[in-house]
């Protein structure tokens, strides 16, 4: 095979990856409109201790799938980079997102493969929460496959400052029902890595959708 040919089969498989990646990118932007309520009402960091009963452990392992599951995509985020030429600040923090959620994916599966209560695949969402995710997804997955320059990038801002303040809040909540104190502190971490990168993308966001007016007359 040519050397342009094996370029072109490595991108046409870079670009399936990425709808795959995008797709399920998406699909967690919409569990927000049903939880955020419940999940941004909490203003304390401090993880407080949960009885051990059923409905604190059907909770724990909820958040715990939940959240393995979106950090599990977002450790994927990075690969737009690939396919869509963005601003250096963006790649870095892009890279950064995936670096921090492929970690705390990795420290669920740990806890899952040395305590067998821990549920990783107990995804449990009603079927209209269902579908109405994947409607979300599959418009949020034509925007950023369709879109470039700083209309993407915008774009991609938006939807981490959505997906990085649920993982954020999800973290927190398994924390408060997580019984044993070291993986209650772990979740802890995990909950303030992922409000940091909010704060960061959130900044960002703002910064270049009002630029300094030095930037604003270079562009006119």
């Amino acid at each position: 095979m040519s050397v342009n040919g094996l370029g072109m089969l490595q991108k046409n498989r870079a670009y399936l990856r990425l709808k795959t990646v995008t797709r399920h990118f998406c699909l967690f932007l919409t569990v927000m409109l049903s939880l955020a309520g419940i999940l941004t009402g909490c203003q304390s960091h401090k993880i407080k201790p949960a009885p051990v009963s059923g409905v604190s452990l059907s909770t724990r392992n909820n958040c715990y799938s939940l959240l393995h599951q979106l950090l599990d995509e977002q450790k994927d985020v990075s690969m737009l980079r690939y396919l869509k030429r963005e601003h250096v600040d963006v790649k870095n923090l892009v890279k950064k997102i995936a670096a921090n959620s492929g970690a705390g994916a990795k420290l669920l599966e740990e806890f899952a493969k040395n305590d067998p209560s821990i549920r990783l695949d107990d995804i449990r969402l009603p079927p209209g929460e269902t579908g109405t995710r994947d409607s979300i997804a599959s418009t949020k997955e034509k925007e950023l496959l369709s879109q470039t320059g700083d209309k993407f990038e915008l774009t991609l801002l938006l939807t981490q400052t959505e997906t990085l303040s649920y993982a954020w809040h999800l973290a927190k909540v398994a924390g408060e029902n997580e019984t044993q104190p070291e993986r209650a502190l772990a979740l802890a971490g995990i909950s303030k890595d992922m409000e940091n990168l909010y704060h960061e993308v959130f900044t960002m966001l703002i910064s270049k959708q009002n630029p300094p007016p030095a930037a604003k007359l270079i562009r006119n």
